[in-house]
């Protein structure tokens, strides 16, 4: 599609606008950067990199105290007084399941796997084998179905 010749200054004259605009960000980042660092040439301001420190993780028992007594701390702070810390539930006993219960279960899962195989070993049996009479029967059977299409397909042929 050709470009007419209104569009061409239009298109034109944007690409100017903006390259003014451009030429005006630069100089605004350069007088901040200048700002930054002092003087008008160098880099802005950076932080000096030093060596990456190893983090070292805390237990959760540490966690706790640390909030404890920051809590401390601010009540106090506030003057208010601490809230007691509350004491830890007593843990739960651990849930074991009966020898009945794990001989039901297994017993379930043999059932269950028993199905499963004997629904495999029904799809994958083999067919039935037919006899060579029984073979012979349906050979005919074909072949005087065939010729029935073809003759009626032939009776069609002489109407038309």
């Amino acid at each position: 599609m050709p470009i007419s010749k209104f569009n061409r200054t239009v298109i034109e004259a944007a690409i100017t606008g903006f390259q003014q605009q451009k030429v005006e960000i630069d100089t605004q980042i350069a007088e901040l950067r200048a700002m930054l660092s002092g003087n008008g040439s160098g880099p802005a301001f950076t932080a000096p990199e030093g060596p990456a420190r190893k983090r070292h993780k805390m237990s959760a028992a540490a966690r706790k105290r640390m909030s404890l007594a920051q809590k401390a701390r601010y009540a106090k702070m506030r003057g208010g007084t601490q809230q007691p810390a509350p004491a830890p539930a007593p843990a739960k006993k651990k849930r074991r399941i009966s020898e009945e219960g794990m001989r039901r279960i297994v017993a379930a899962t043999k059932k269950r796997w028993a199905a499963v195989r004997a629904a495999q070993k029904a799809a994958t049996a083999p067919k039935r084998k037919l006899s060579a009479a029984t073979r012979a029967k349906f050979a005919a059977n074909l072949k005087k179905a065939r010729a029935a299409k073809a003759a009626k397909a032939k009776a069609a042929m002489k109407a038309a």
